[in-house]
């Protein structure tokens, strides 16, 4: 009788292993994608090619030609363009140098001051709360209306900064911001830096508040002074918020062209000409394939110097 039982399991054994390992066969299998999932993306995907690829590779194209915006016929000219930009048109190489300085002075400056901002205003007491609103204020005003309230600041006759030093006695330091041709960039530097160090704070807020409070206590335990603690702990934790400063400043840098113009008028002097206002200048003068070509100019431009920034920092781990 045992004899048969025995027997009896044995050939239900397989059986059951059999089944399990179908069980877990099932269980692996993908899930199948229904198809009309694919079709969810279509919009987003033509408004992206329609108003972004298309218009894109057309610059491309007019980039090559002397098409002066309203005619039907226009030659092609090749790389002509692109060639008058760097060695014949002294107003674009001057409107780039402009900008490079502007980017430079704005990065530094700003990314130095919101991250101080942000180390003073970490901890969420009712002060700190106030004044983070503070300077996070004029990120919501429009360009133009901070373009029209620092040239206000700025006028040599009736302007807040001349009547402030007055009223302290420094008439030495008073003079025209803006009319000084040496100058008047390093004034608008001053005037991007406060426009939007507030939105860079919150940035930087964000990221300090994620580090642990346990490593700085025991880096004080261990005898660390406060640099040593930010050498160690808090530059390297909020490095990735420090890419995203950077990166979002420089285009900004780049693309401050409705604050250039609310100041300096249009078209600005060549003080304070950069690449954007110089493009618009272009196309102005119906010159519409020359200005695809500064155009690209400029793409490539940000693309490079994102790039270059990336590399330095740093921040990128390799494999990646």
């Amino acid at each position: 009788m045992s004899t048969h039982t025995n027997m009896a399991a044995k050939r239900k054994a397989p059986d059951s292993r059999t089944q399990t390992d179908a069980a877990k066969g099932r269980r692996r299998s993908p899930t199948r994608v229904n198809p009309a999932l694919y079709l969810f993306p279509l919009p987003a995907v033509a408004i992206i090619a329609f108003f972004l690829v298309m218009p894109t590779l057309q610059a491309f194209q007019y980039a090559i030609t002397d098409w002066n915006g309203f005619s039907a016929a226009f030659n092609y000219v090749g790389l002509d363009n692109f060639v008058r930009a760097f060695t014949k048109d002294s107003l674009f190489t001057n409107a780039l140098t402009n900008n490079l300085k502007f980017v430079l002075m704005v990065v530094i400056a700003q990314t130095a001051f919101s991250l101080v901002l942000a180390l003073l205003l970490t901890k969420n007491s009712r002060g700190s709360i106030l004044l983070r609103a503070l300077f996070f204020f004029p990120t919501i005003l429009s360009s133009v209306s901070v373009a029209f309230i620092w040239k206000f600041i700025y006028d040599p006759n009736f302007g807040l900064a001349n009547a402030v030093l007055g009223g302290v006695g420094l008439e030495a330091l008073q003079g025209s911001y803006l009319g000084n041709n040496a100058q008047a960039l390093y004034w608008v530097a001053v005037t991007q830096v406060w426009f939007h160090a507030g939105q860079m704070m919150v940035v930087y807020i964000a990221g300090l508040q994620a580090i642990p409070r346990e490593l700085y206590e025991a880096a004080a335990m261990d005898g660390a002074s406060r640099w040593q603690q930010f050498k160690s702990i808090t530059w390297p934790f909020v490095a990735p918020a420090t890419s995203i400063v950077v990166a979002y400043t420089t285009v900004q840098s780049f693309k401050a062209f409705d604050l250039i113009l609310g100041i300096a008028g249009n078209p600005p002097k060549q003080s304070l000409d950069i690449l954007s206002t110089r493009i618009y200048s272009t196309f102005a003068n119906s010159e519409f394939g020359y200005a695809a070509a500064q155009s690209i100019i400029f793409m490539a431009m940000i693309a490079l110097v994102t790039w270059l920034q990336r590399r330095l920092l740093r921040l990128t781990p390799k494999g990646e």
